[in-house]
């Protein structure tokens, strides 16, 4: 089904065909959301809440077991632990089970951050979704879980 024109359709957009693909709409919804949320935060917090949000819904976790849940290797995790255990938004220590494993925790410093960051990405999301009602967003949210399930998962 080809999309319909609107009114900025002056010559100048990608061909018809291109549009019409779901994989192309998907990849510039997701370019969009990172402009947008480049915006309202730095870089540093898009990591640092997923590594928050993790530790918040998990509990304890090892830095590998952050790394597999997250995508990220373990370089990426390390570099953001050690940022936020020197802002003691975690606790880091060696696992008395595996002294070659270091186990973070959450503190509350870290829960406080968190929110503020859920702040500044809910603001980005009510930006990118403003086009929609919000049944429209519960059934978008809810399509994309579906079609993200019935496939392995990737790497980040």
């Amino acid at each position: 089904m080809e999309p319909e024109p609107t009114d900025t359709d002056d010559g100048m957009q990608p061909p018809a065909r291109l549009r019409a693909l779901t994989s192309w709409q998907a990849s510039k919804v997701s370019l969009l959301g990172a402009r947008m949320t480049a915006q309202h935060m730095p870089l540093t917090a898009r990591a640092d809440f997923a590594v928050l949000a993790a530790l918040e819904e998990y509990g304890e976790l090892s830095q590998a077991d952050l790394g597999r849940r997250l995508g990220l290797d373990r370089n990426e995790v390390s570099g953001i632990v050690t940022r936020l255990e020197r802002d003691h938004h975690l606790d880091r220590h060696v696992d008395p089970d595996n002294r070659r494993r270091n186990v973070v925790t959450l503190t509350a410093s870290g829960k406080r951050y968190l929110e503020e960051i859920q702040h500044h990405t809910d603001t980005v999301q009510d930006e990118l979704l403003a086009g929609l009602t919000t049944a429209e967003r519960r059934q978008l949210t809810a399509l994309l879980t579906k079609l993200l399930s019935s496939h392995k998962p990737q790497p980040a």
